[in-house]
């Protein structure tokens, strides 16, 4: 396994959250798609989409050389430290409204976003 950092703190503004709705859809994914419960989430950005930034969303069974590792609503986060850096603050939610069903990033960071949500400037 990877070396990683555990953060066992109090709850800082820089922390990432997730709320109770996006903890159980996430372990809603997981039991349909027969995810083993040892996979960890991965929440990350890469470059890309018509605002500069996309969100990623994914399962890893290990954590990577340098993942800043948060254990949140019970579940185990793996995060690279590019993407540490873009989404410090970021609440990410799950919303099954009107205007369609799924994960959103409210990420106090994000200076532009386009219409869609899936991507993001700072």
């Amino acid at each position: 396994m990877a070396e990683t950092t555990t953060i066992n703190k109090p709850k800082l503004k820089e922390d990432i959250t997730l709320t109770p709705k996006a903890a159980e859809h996430i372990l809603v994914i997981k039991k349909e798609n027969k995810i083993p419960d040892s996979h960890s989430l991965r929440i990350g950005v890469k470059g890309g989409g018509c605002s500069g930034l996309t969100y990623v969303l994914g399962f890893d069974a290990e954590s990577k050389q340098g993942d800043m590792i948060l254990e949140i609503q019970g579940i185990t986060v793996f995060i690279d430290p590019k993407s540490l850096f873009f989404l410090s603050g970021t609440e990410l939610d799950f919303q099954d409204g009107l205007n369609g069903k799924g994960f959103v990033f409210n990420n106090p960071q994000a200076t532009k976003t386009c219409g869609c949500g899936n991507s993001f400037g700072v």
